[in-house]
Order: C-alpha cells, then sequence, then structure tokens
C-alpha cells in the first residue's frame, strides 16, 4: 500500500481487458511521473486522515466518559478543544484536497488512468488512521449500542426508547443524544439483531461497542469498494472514476468509517445485490433478440433478490433497487409489459418470504416498519429543503399574525415529500422500462429525491444516490456537481456532533487556523509533484457507451 515502485509494477502489469459493446474503452497505464504523483496524493490523504484521527481525541463524539481521559499525553487533546478541533478540520482539509488531486487519475477522458487496485489501495490507507478513534460528525452510534442492548435484553426495540428499557442511568443510555433516549429504534430487524449478538463482546465498555459497530459500517464499506467497479465496468463507465467518486468519496470515509453509520452497510449489500443479480444477463441492445437463459442466470437473479432484500431490512430505503432490477431483468427480455410482471412477480414473491423470515427469524416481527417511518421525522435538518420550507412556514404564519405553525406543516411537508418520491420513482421505472434511461440512474435519481426530500437529511444520506450513479451515470454534468457536493458538505458539521451553541466563536478560529495549515500542505505538494496542480493535458475525449443497454 506504501510505494509507488509497487504500483510501477501493478500499472504496468495490469492489461486492460478487450472493451466490450457496453465496457469502458482501453486505457493505458500510468506513467513514471503519474505514479509518483498518485503516491504524493496518497501520502497527502494519509497525512490528513492522521490529522482528523489526532483531533478527533479532543474534537470527537466522545462517550460522556471518556477514555482517552487516563492515557498519557493523548488526554491534552481533551483540554484543549478549540486546537483539537483546528487539527480535525486540517485534517478533513487535507483529505479532500487529496481526494480532488485524486480525480486527475480517474478522468474518464485521459488517455492514462489508475487501475482499481491503485485506488483501492489509496483508500485503504486514507481509512486505516480513522478505525479506532472515537466517532465523528455524530452520536448515532450509540444509539446503535443502547438498542442493540435493548434486543440482547429480550425486549423490543420499536415499543421502548433506551431510557425506558436500560434506565437513565444505564452507561449505554448516557451516550445516547437526549432526543433518541425515549425513541423506539428507526432501524431494521437484522441490524438490531446483529448487534444484539454483538452486545455481550462489548458488554458496557463503550470503546469495544463503537469498534464492533465500525466492524460492521466497514462490512458495507468492503462490499462497496467490491462492487461499484464491477457494476462500472458493466455500464461503461471507468472502474477508476466509479471507484474515486462511489467509494474514494469524502463522505463515505467521514461518515460511513468515521462516523460509523449503518447506511454503509445497506447500500454495501444493495450495491452487491445489484451486481450479483445481473452478473449473469446478457448484453442487449434495443431491438435484438434474446437470447437463451444463461447458466446460472436465474439463481444469480434470485441470489441478488435475497441480498437486496437483506439491505432493507437494515435500512428500508435498499428497497427501491428491486423494482429496477426487475426492469433490468424485463429488458433482458423482449422488453414488454408481460416481461415485466413475469421478472416482478416472482421478485416480489421472493422478497416477501425473504423479509418475513428475517422478521420472524429475528424476533423483532414487522414493529420496524412503522417506527421507520415514523422516527426520523423527529428531527429536522438544517440542509433539509423540506424542514427549511417548514420553517418558512413557521415565519410566515406568525408575521401574518396566524401563530406558529411549523409543527403543524412538518408532517404535511414530510407526506408531500414522500408523494414526489414516489412519482419520481414512477417516471423513471417507466422510463427505464422504455429504454430512455438505464434503470440503475433510475434508481439513484429516485434515491436522491427520497433523501433529500427528508425532514431530518444528512449529509451522508446523498451517498445512497451518489453510489448507484457513480456506477452508471458517464456524463461529466453529474461528477461536477457530485463534486462539488461531497467536497463542501461534510464542512457543514463539526467533528464534535455537537452544535457549540453559546460557543460558536469557537468554530471561526478553527476554521481558519485549518485552512492555514491546509494550504501549507498544499504548498509542499506543489514542491513534491508539480503535476498534480498544472492543466490536465488535452485528451480525446471518452466515447460513450450505447445509452439503451440491457442493464
Amino acid at each position: 500500500m506504501s510505494g509507488g515502485s509497487n504500483d510501477s509494477a501493478d500499472a504496468a502489469a495490469a492489461a486492460p481487458e478487450p472493451p466490450s459493446p457496453v465496457g469502458p474503452r482501453r486505457t493505458d497505464p500510468l506513467n513514471a511521473a503519474e505514479t509518483r504523483g498518485l503516491d504524493v496524493v496518497r501520502r497527502f490523504g494519509t497525512v490528513g486522515s492522521l490529522f482528523l484521527a489526532l483531533g478527533s481525541l479532543g474534537a470527537g463524539a466522545a462517550p460522556v466518559i471518556n477514555p482517552v481521559q487516563d492515557l498519557p499525553v493523548l488526554r491534552l487533546f481533551i483540554r484543549i478543544p478549540t486546537v483539537s478541533l483546528a487539527i480535525a478540520f486540517s485534517g478533513m482539509g487535507i483529505l479532500v484536497l487529496s481526494w480532488l488531486m485524486l480525480a486527475r487519475f480517474a478522468r474518464p477522458a485521459s488517455a492514462r488512468l489508475a487501475t482499481s487496485g491503485q485506488l483501492a489501495r489509496t483508500i485503504a490507507m486514507w481509512v486505516a488512521p480513522l478505525l479506532l478513534i472515537p466517532p465523528l460528525f455524530s452520536r448515532d452510534v450509540y444509539s446503535y449500542l443502547a438498542q442493540s442492548e435493548i434486543v440482547h435484553r429480550g425486549m423490543d426495540p420499536y415499543q421502548l426508547g433506551p431510557a425506558q428499557a436500560l434506565g437513565v442511568a444505564d452507561p449505554l443510555t448516557a451516550g445516547v443524544t437526549n432526543i433518541w433516549r425515549e425513541t423506539p429504534a428507526p432501524y431494521g430487524p437484522l441490524l438490531l439483531r446483529l448487534g444484539g449478538w454483538l452486545a455481550p463482546v462489548g458488554g458496557n465498555d463503550i470503546v469495544a461497542g463503537v469498534l464492533l459497530q465500525r466492524g460492521l459500517a466497514m462490512v458495507g464499506v468492503l462490499l462497496i469498494v467490491w462492487a461499484v467497479p464491477r457494476l462500472a465496468r458493466r455500464f461503461g463507465v471507468q472502474p477508476a472514476t466509479a471507484l474515486w467518486l462511489g467509494a474514494a468519496n469524502p463522505l463515505l470515509i467521514f461518515h460511513f468509517v468515521a462516523g460509523a453509520h449503518n447506511d454503509a452497510l445497506a447500500i454495501g449489500l444493495m450495491v452487491a445485490g445489484l451486481e450479483i443479480g445481473i452478473r449473469r444477463l446478457p448484453v442487449r441492445v434495443k431491438g435484438d433478440s434474446p437470447p437463451p437463459l444463461a447458466k446460472g442466470e436465474l439463481l444469480f437473479i434470485a441470489l441478488g433478490v435475497v441480498i437486496i432484500t437483506v439491505g432493507a431490512t437494515v435500512k428500508i430505503p435498499a428497497v427501491l433497487a428491486l423494482p429496477f432490477l426487475s426492469v433490468m431483468v424485463a429488458r433482458r427480455w423482449h422488453g414488454r409489459l408481460k416481461d415485466l410482471v413475469w421478472a416482478g412477480a416472482p421478485m416480489a414473491l421472493l422478497f416477501g418470504v425473504v423479509l418475513t423470515a428475517i422478521c420472524v427469524g429475528t424476533g423483532l416481527g414487522f414493529g420496524w416498519i412503522g417506527a421507520t417511518a415514523s422516527t426520523p421525522g423527529l428531527v429536522r435538518s438544517f440542509i433539509s429543503p423540506t424542514a427549511e420550507v417548514a420553517n418558512l412556514g413557521g415565519v410566515l404564519g406568525i408575521a401574518l399574525g396566524l401563530g406558529n405553525h411549523t409543527d403543524a406543516l412538518v408532517p404535511i411537508l414530510g407526506t408531500l415529500g414522500n408523494v414526489i418520491t414516489a412519482a419520481v420513482t414512477i417516471k423513471f421505472l417507466w422510463a427505464s422500462f422504455k429504454w430512455r434511461y438505464r434503470p440503475i440512474i433510475g434508481l439513484g435519481v429516485s434515491l436522491g429525491a427520497a433523501m433529500i426530500l427528508q425532514i431530518n437529511l444528512q449529509p451522508w444520506y446523498l451517498l445512497w444516490a451518489v453510489i448507484p450513479l457513480a456506477a452508471a451515470a458517464g456524463t461529466s454534468r453529474f461528477r461536477v456537481v457530485a463534486t462539488v457536493i461531497s467536497a463542501g458538505l461534510p464542512f457543514l458539521l463539526p467533528p464534535t456532533g455537537g452544535t457549540f451553541d453559546g460557543r460558536s466563536y469557537v468554530l471561526p478560529w478553527a476554521y481558519g487556523a485549518a485552512a492555514l495549515v491546509t494550504l501549507g500542505g498544499l504548498a509542499i505538494v506543489y514542491r513534491l509533484s508539480p503535476l498534480l496542480l498544472s492543466r490536465t493535458p488535452p485528451a480525446s475525449p471518452a466515447p460513450r457507451a450505447p445509452a439503451d443497454v440491457v442493464s
């Protein structure tokens, strides 16, 4: 993982596969200067991760009883929170800049690109320093621990909140954000059952519990790294480009790895299920006669449905992948309504069987469906368009002398958001069925609508849309928008997971100091490899893959 010489050998040995009718075009490996530049970017990003790891000791979402207080030298970071915050922001800035510079080696129009192996090793180096640190940007992981303990003790997490089930004095309850202490779990039964099995391993040791939950999230990250380049190759997108945008994304590193959010496992299972489900589907374009069934084709489709269903029992949005998978299978035949019924009906039946088996087998039943629908609306995110419209309505009501009706508007706007999401999903399902879009692009757009219209929108929710779109959307416009969002959103949430109420003066000083450190690092990078900050030499644009491929 560490040296440029290893990557030179890897690049030299990587013989690109011949392009398929829908595969990405051939590219050459990086030359020696580019390989050195990649090594500089990789090390610069690793420095950023190390900065973020150090800053987390004093500026992370630490447990109430912070074990760092007992560690010589390291406990100093707790006593200098503003400095720790500046160090953490510096690490974030360095890592985001490294990701932007890494794009140079993953541009689809370039004649030479990094290999998937080089990108995967870069991701590994950036992630490694963040595996053993306190959680960052959110305290959700403490809710996971408390809800998992409720399951372990044989109680219903969909009826009882941590305070009711465990007691206010329990150390696991103490770490949960106040608003969630009385709230039932909004997560799927498989996730909570897995947490229940892990609960006795960690016991009341909060550190061990956080690391175990991060281990579950890392399973999802590994699935994303595995599935995204394979899906990209099928859809004519360069695997390196898809890995850069989907798996090396700062939002993923900050929130799925450092934040240990369970969305990682759900998304990982969703994209892995898609990859396995379409693995044996033949390559077709509209109008071709469908070939006979390939060996194992139906088995792989069924496995894909099972894996996606498992992902939905972690977090429900993963279920949206199933109707788009059924469109892929229907288009594999003649693309008629009859084919859609023949594809969708068995999938729906298999989904119901697997879902019932998991709900009954975990012993948690179906109470999670109601909790999933009602609980997230308790939080109103300042980056949510829906929440801001509700707030604006409340302000207008006060100005007009009608009173503050924000609370009344929230469920109305939430329902309206669900209706819009359903309309967008139906539109793109039909358009995909009619060969106007690739179904996986429709999936990404539908998931994007579902996430953006949530009252409790969080930065990492956008990865639900970015990751599938990274594997299939070949337009530069999408990549530019996704890049700007992925580079800017991380800085809206402090690493502490708090709001700094009453201490807002801390943030400007920390941001300013971090900017100076980041710019200093950028100057060092330029001295080591001027190539990274120079304009890319012109290259012929990559030909687009046909828009009407079966998948």
